[in-house]
C-alpha cells in the first residue's frame, strides 16, 4: 500500500456547471472515484468532473482550511480565484 504524504485541496467542475471544492491525499485516485459516482454525494449525479485547480499543503488541516474558506465564499470570488489561479485557464474553459 503506497503512503501519500501530500494534501490536496481541488476544485472540480461538474457536468451541470457547479463547483465541487474537496480535500485527499491523492488527486488522482480522488477524481477517478468522483467520475465512477464513488466519490462525494454532491458529485454522484454531476459527472463527469472535471479538474479545475489543486494545491499542495504540507499538512492536512491547511488544506482543509483552504477548502472551507473557498466553500464560504460567493460563487462570483470564486470564479475570480479560478481565473487568477490558473492564468485564465478556468474561462477559456467555461467560454466553450
Amino acid at each position: 500500500m503506497e503512503k501519500h504524504d501530500e494534501h490536496y485541496f481541488y476544485v472540480l467542475s461538474c457536468r451541470d456547471g457547479s463547483f465541487y471544492a474537496g480535500y485527499t491525499n491523492n488527486i488522482e485516485r480522488r477524481i477517478k472515484q468522483h467520475n465512477e459516482g464513488k466519490g462525494a454525494k454532491y458529485t454522484k449525479g454531476r459527472g463527469p468532473v472535471s479538474l479545475l485547480y489543486s494545491k499542495i499543503f504540507n499538512n492536512k488541516s491547511d488544506a482543509l482550511k483552504a477548502e472551507y474558506e473557498f466553500k464560504q465564499w460567493p460563487r462570483r470570488k470564486k470564479e475570480a480565484f479560478l481565473i487568477k489561479e490558473t492564468g485564465g485557464i478556468y474561462v477559456a474553459a467555461k467560454k466553450l
